[in-house]
């Protein structure tokens, strides 16, 4: 369909396609932006950029009017696609919803990934994402097809996180706010000369180095997914805007068969994941009785009160360092020695749903998103990404009141 964008990303309509590739040298134009390949005799133009860039949407429109291309590609995803072109899209979100369907780490990373890109884009006064624009505003004007290649960026951190361990989602999580602080220091040379690294590459850079399984999954995955939709794409001439971070990895999968469901399906929790979720309940239970039993009421009790102490304290002073409700601080500090225990509910999930009737976000706060989510004042003043800061950070306090908890209960048996 012509002038509309096609969503790449609903699994039940994308069919397991292996492309027969036809082995071809791929060409490079002089720019080292441009590459041109062929398959199965199309033509294909793949464009390289930098996601903050003047530089790059000139680019982007100069090849597409030059190439006059059947269709062109961008590396978006419909919920991406729809966040560059539909400002107002956060007043449909329902947070209340984001929490029980346990969502808030996920939408709280994105909006620092996209808080990262923005303020680079407002020190060199340009749109975030326009070139991506400008190559579906440049096909529309020349009736070419648009084609969504990347795969869905909430697919893309849920299949990171599930393959990630505690410490490194901490790891993780600190790296994204340290983030925010790193676009002061970027001028518009600097941003040029980092054209070889997209956000997420260049935000989560040192966990990839120490964890090739997130680099496999944010970086070679999406290579390989882009790959496959860039050569799935109609059309005669196909020309593809990707950021400059995937070329060498598309170039390197070209000729490649990949099975897009099989890179859109979220992994199965291990065995041992499973089963720990239980595990470390019920030892402590156990612990628990072991301490009646075997030292009486006196040190059993004393257990209790370690265990309550330490979750319980520790969650507040998470609730607190997100500057929660006061009721919030009381719930989280309640909730969190029984969640502890009950691998079904989280202590953050209580404390965030309390936050999010206590303190309902106003149209306001929708709104102002776009905005307060450049700031770190803005992340903590803005009701909807407290409530996001107020499950995680309850989360984390209640999981190290897990551990202190822990030996100081041996200690007293």
């Amino acid at each position: 369909m012509n002038g509309a964008p096609q969503s790449g990303i609903d699994a039940e309509r994308l069919p397991a396609i292996i492309a027969e590739s036809i082995p071809s040298m791929p060409t490079k134009d002089n720019n080292q932006m441009i590459h041109r390949l062929r398959h199965q005799g199309r033509e294909f133009v793949l464009v390289g950029t930098a996601h903050v860039s003047r530089e790059s949407v000139e680019l982007v429109r100069e090849i597409v009017e030059q190439e006059q291309p059947d269709t062109v590609c961008v590396e978006l995803c419909e919920s991406r696609f729809q966040s560059l072109r539909q400002n107002a899209r956060w007043k449909d979100m329902d947070i209340v919803k984001v929490i029980r369907e346990k969502k808030s780490f996920l939408l709280l990373s994105n909006l620092l990934l996209a808080s990262f890109q923005k303020r680079i884009a407002e020190k060199l006064d340009i749109q975030p994402g326009q070139e991506m624009i400008q190559a579906v505003e440049s096909a529309e004007a020349i009736g070419a097809a648009v084609e969504l290649a990347d795969r869905d960026i909430r697919i893309t951190l849920s299949r990171t996180w599930r393959h990630m361990g505690f410490w490194a989602k901490i790891k993780l999580g600190f790296q994204l706010l340290m983030s925010m602080g790193e676009a002061e220091e970027i001028d518009e040379e600097t941003v040029e000369r980092l054209k070889n690294q997209d956000v997420l590459e260049s935000v989560l850079a040192e966990v990839g180095q120490s964890m090739p399984v997130v680099r496999r999954i944010l970086i070679d995955e999406r290579d390989r997914y882009l790959s496959q939709k860039i050569r799935n794409a109609p059309g005669d001439k196909v020309v593809a805007v990707v950021g400059a971070g995937h070329l060498g990895g598309i170039l390197r999968c070209w000729e490649e068969s990949v099975h897009l469901q099989d890179l859109e399906t979220l992994p199965e929790p291990s065995v041992w994941t499973r089963h720990l979720k239980w595990i470390l309940p019920g030892m402590i239970l156990a612990l628990l009785v072991g301490g009646f039993f075997y030292g009486g009421a006196r040190t059993g009790s004393h257990m209790i009160a370690w265990w309550v102490l330490a979750n319980g304290v520790l969650a507040g002073v998470g609730a607190i360092a997100a500057l929660a409700h006061p009721f919030t601080v009381v719930s989280s500090v309640i909730a969190a020695p029984l969640t502890s225990l009950n691998p079904m509910i989280a202590a953050g999930w209580v404390s965030g749903l309390v936050e999010a009737f206590t303190r309902k976000p106003k149209v306001i706060d929708f709104e102002n998103l776009p905005v307060d989510i450049t700031t770190f004042k803005g992340f903590w003043r803005n009701k909807i990404t407290r409530i996001l800061l107020v499950v995680v950070f309850t989360n984390l306090g209640s999981a190290a009141g897990t551990f202190i908890a822990i030996p100081l209960m041996i200690r007293v048996l």
